[in-house]
């Protein structure tokens, strides 16, 4: 691994993996219980000119002990302001599972209060927010049956959920960001005009694939799908390809900007 793949800490919410010529400066949302670190692999399979800034968001990893975020609209705000800095130039936004929905309503009031929008959206592992889904609330459910749970999700790992010291310390945070996916209501807007691309597991039951293809009607811009072999969290299987295929829909961008150019 390079220096310059090698996370960077910029503030309590940034971490960066600096590129001194980029052209696209890719900006990740992690999922569920997660932060930085799940990204930390990603800027060696980034192509060059891919600048990768992963969020860290309070009550995860080495922000464990701080009170995590728990609504939408509280953590919106929070992280336009954490991200000021580097919205500038060609940005994108990445994010999977509850982490998709934080991308969309962060470009969606970047677009409404600043008149700015990211250059992409990939979203990952998550129905279009006004898709109809049914699935069990998670984040009032008793210890037992929430380790359960979050056994059967497959993100955690069996030897985590087991762990009663290390489990102490993560199930209010986990529970945290449970109730921030699933307390979030959409509310009806114009579309995005930024390209949306989706990305999925064939066998995620909670980002089934009609529910991907929903996010076709968020945009008045290019819709792409891309379906990888696994389930909600297909990612971690498929990590390197999935950031390949990242930079392969941002370089075909800059190829549809360029070609524009008169």
């Amino acid at each position: 691994m390079l220096d310059s793949d090698r996370f960077v800490v910029e503030s309590p919410y940034v971490r960066r993996a600096r590129r001194s010529q980029w052209r696209h400066r890719l900006i990740c949302f992690p999922y569920a219980g997660a932060g930085a670190a799940g990204f930390a692999d990603w800027p060696q399979w980034l192509p060059a000119d891919v600048e990768l800034i992963a969020v860290q968001l309070p009550g995860r990893e080495d922000r464990i002990r701080e009170k995590p975020l728990t609504t939408m609209s509280a953590l919106v705000r929070t992280v336009a302001l954490a991200l000021r800095p580097y919205l500038q130039g060609q940005f994108a936004f990445f994010g999977h599972s509850v982490g998709a929905v934080m991308a969309y309503e962060l470009a969606r009031a970047l677009r409404d209060k600043r008149g700015v929008q990211p250059a992409h959206l990939l979203l990952s592992g998550h129905v279009a927010p006004d898709h109809p889904v049914s699935l069990k609330r998670l984040h009032d459910l008793p210890e037992p049956e929430f380790r359960e749970a979050l056994r059967e999700l497959g993100g955690t790992a069996g030897s985590v959920v087991d762990d009663e010291n290390l489990m102490g310390l993560l199930l209010p945070a986990l529970r945290a960001d449970f109730t921030l996916g699933e307390t979030y209501r959409y509310a009806p807007g114009e579309p995005l005009s930024a390209p949306i691309t989706v990305f999925g597991g064939d066998r995620d039951e909670r980002a089934p694939l009609d529910g991907l293809a929903a996010w076709r009607r968020h945009t008045t811009g290019p819709f792409a799908e891309h379906v990888f072999a696994g389930g909600h969290f297909y990612l971690n299987e498929s990590g390197a390809e999935l950031a390949e295929a990242i930079g392969s829909a941002l370089g075909q961008q800059t190829l549809r900007q360029e070609v524009r150019i008169p």
